[in-house]
């Protein structure tokens, strides 16, 4: 394993994440045990559940664990696995829906259900690392402002790889900065099992909102932050997340096709829309930060069409992504991205790997993305 210490967030990092707004804490040793519930909504993933639940009951030491496995109605052994672990198990205990509610309300029954003053919901798919629920319960012990903790997900198929293990670098933001980040941005930084909440912030802001079945966890998360502080766990792997044939975003979502990206580019600005038409309008600077998330939307829109221009990307369906910029910001080809794509309409493609006169945007926009990931993954933003 290889155990990091957090004067290894570097210079680098800690520049960026004081630039970012972020204030950086040292850790604090977590006194006594402390409760946490972990809710583990399982559909037909019976043959990931033992090895998720031994993730967050082994090796979590001041952690006190109550899971809640929350099958529904899965047609594999996945209930009958989940009540043999809740046999052998005096923390585990079982929710069987009489009918297939769907994700977002099985989330939301097994939330309902968590007693723990802290709780993480993670997929039967995915795991987290040995001791992420002590490094977050110490955050959240100490800095009670914060709302929500996570850290980095670790993306794997197969066995999954060593983690990062030790005293992670504290990096806490106001949740108005951290919601300007993303309004910013326009990305959710966030893969979902890596984050522990404190459960009375989440009975304020409400469970998983139905009519967002793709991006609710992104709005959930815009919506913490819009009334709680927000927390990273710098320099520490804090969940696995199991890339596999049966993923739901694949499967439903499409997720790494042209329509998986329009579905997850319109999803993401209904989450701002939700946020600022809800607990957002009562934010001073509300009105301000929903306008920054418009035209952040509508660029994210015009920068996949430009790419796909210089790409020559043919099949590409720009009508589609330039009708979704227009509906959100009817004046968008006045912007220099709606601009520069009326020029590349007039110029049309052509059949080379990269278009010579878009070649130095398109390698920006590339550069831009490294940075973007270097800076989710080190500092959280």
């Amino acid at each position: 394993m290889i155990h990091v210490r957090p004067s290894e967030l570097g210079i680098l990092g800690r520049i960026s994440a004081r630039r970012a707004g972020g204030r950086i804490r040292e850790p604090r040793a977590l006194k006594g045990t402390v409760p946490v519930s972990v809710v583990i909504p399982c559909y037909n993933y019976g043959r990931f559940l033992r090895q998720c639940l031994d993730s967050v009951l082994c090796g979590q030491p001041g952690v006190a664990v109550e899971a809640i496995i929350v099958d529904d109605r899965s047609t594999d052994d996945s209930l009958a696995i989940a009540r043999t672990l809740a046999r052998e198990r005096a923390n585990v205990r079982v929710i069987a829906n009489d009918v297939n509610l769907g994700h977002i309300r099985t989330y939301n029954r097994g939330l309902d259900a968590a007693t723990a003053p802290y709780v993480l919901l993670i997929s039967a798919d995915d795991l987290v690392t040995p001791g992420a629920l002590t490094r977050a319960v110490e955050l959240l012990e100490a800095e009670r402002s914060v709302g929500m903790v996570y850290g980095r997900a670790v993306d794997f198929r197969g066995d999954p790889p060593p983690a990062r293990r030790g005293a992670p670098s504290w990096i806490v933001w106001r949740g108005i900065d951290w919601l300007r980040h993303r309004c910013l941005s326009g990305y959710n930084v966030i893969a979902s099992p890596e984050v522990v909440m404190r459960t009375s912030v989440l009975r304020e802001t409400g469970g998983y909102r139905a009519d967002l079945p793709h991006a609710g966890d992104f709005e959930m998360w815009l919506r913490t932050a819009a009334i709680s502080d927000v927390a990273f766990l710098a320099g520490v792997d804090q969940a696995y997340h199991r890339n596999h044939g049966r993923n739901m975003n694949r499967t439903i979502f499409r997720s790494g096709s042209e329509t998986g990206q329009l579905i997850d580019l319109k999803q993401r600005w209904q989450s701002f829309e939700a946020v600022f038409d809800g607990v957002g309008r009562s934010l001073a600077d509300g009105a301000r930060l929903r306008e920054t998330a418009r035209r952040t939307m509508t660029r994210h829109a015009l920068e996949h069409i430009n790419y796909a221009y210089a790409r020559g990307f043919r099949d590409f369906p720009s009508e589609d992504f330039e009708a979704f910029a227009r509906e959100i910001d009817p004046l968008m080809g006045e912007s220099r991205m709606g601009r520069s794509l009326a020029r590349r309409k007039r110029l049309g493609m052509v059949p080379l790997p990269l278009h010579p006169l878009w070649a130095i945007p398109a390698l920006h926009w590339r550069l831009k993305e490294v940075v973007r990931r270097w800076r989710r993954a080190r500092i959280g933003v």
